[in-house]
């Protein structure tokens, strides 16, 4: 009968540290576990491991060379597992917070259940210019990142969005409700107004806080602190579950873009998968098969590289 590896890697650490209470602390146990574990193996093997000389221990020489060829057995096993975990592949994505949390994380799971053999290591602070700390990145602009190949995702598409209970009090149908609210600052609400049919004539209250992301701006809005210039795209689940009110039709989609990301040149299978499988989670949604839908931008209005 084969011993439990567990109580040959024990044995082999007593012989190591020469003691049974120095080979527990090594291995989190207690002495009378360790010296339980030795006799039940000494049993079990029909050979004494340890001459025993009141309060010590010494390993037979018989111990001694099977603790020895244990180490090698386990050293072995380090090495196989080692092997393992390194051969199942990695991709180290990059993405803004507001992007990885509310519309990529959501998604991670249903490609890691197709690709088990691959893992996904989500980062929200890496900078482009440290091309080794990630193989994709989603970033938002107009498409340009030179040394990159840009995969359009889906438009940045802002609309101002509220708490229900102080949209209640104020029943927003016009832009120009928004006068008796103040607005938490975006660089876009002047387009947006403007596109919405207003006219921006200083007349709008701004918040004096400006917050350096968008979860931010809507725990504000939430909090009922004022009106937050929020895509919908990433906000979508806060207004289906009541949270956040988008009381005006008007979506600004024209300026930004999320795009995913290749570095020029990369050919690994991996990478070029998974950049292909943003794309068709970003056509389902324009198709309307999750909340969000987007028409995809025409060749000469956005710069981008194919997905296919």
């Amino acid at each position: 009968m084969r011993p439990p590896l567990e109580s040959l890697r024990i044995l082999a650490e007593c012989v190591r540290c020469g003691s049974f209470a120095a080979a527990a602390g090594k291995l989190f146990l207690t002495p009378a576990a360790v010296s339980l574990r030795v006799r039940t193996l000494e049993h079990e093997l029909g050979k004494a491991l340890f001459l025993r000389a009141g309060p010590r221990v010494v390993p037979t020489s018989a111990a001694i060379r099977l603790a020895a060829r244990i180490d090698r057995a386990m050293g072995e096993i380090d090495v196989a597992l080692s092997e393992f975990h390194d051969s199942r592949r990695s991709i180290r994505v990059t993405a803004p917070p507001s992007f990885a949390s509310r519309w990529l994380a959501p998604r991670v799971a249903r490609y890691q259940a197709d690709n088990p053999d691959v893992a996904i290591e989500l980062d929200v602070s890496t900078d482009l210019r440290s091309k080794d700390a990630f193989d994709v990145a989603v970033r938002t602009g107009a498409g340009f990142w030179p040394g990159f190949q840009a995969h359009p995702l889906f438009p940045v598409d802002l609309t101002p969005m509220i708490s229900p209970a102080l949209a209640d009090r104020h029943r927003l149908s016009r832009v120009s409700d928004l006068q008796g609210l103040t607005l938490l600052p975006h660089p876009h609400w002047s387009r947006w107004i403007v596109e919405a049919g207003a006219k921006d004539d200083g007349q709008l209250h701004y918040a004096a806080i400006e917050y350096p992301s968008h979860d931010l701006n809507a725990d504000a809005a939430i909090a009922g602190e004022g009106v937050a210039l929020l895509p919908k795209s990433l906000f979508q689940t806060m207004l289906s579950d009541g949270r956040l009110s988008a009381p005006f039709d008007h979506v600004l989609t024209d300026i930004d873009w999320h795009f995913a990301l290749l570095r020029d040149g990369e050919r690994r299978e991996e990478m070029t998968a998974f950049v292909a499988w943003l794309c068709s989670q970003a056509e389902l949604d324009r198709d309307g098969r999750f909340p969000g839908a987007a028409t995809a931008p025409r060749r000469g209005e956005a710069p981008y590289a194919d997905c296919h």
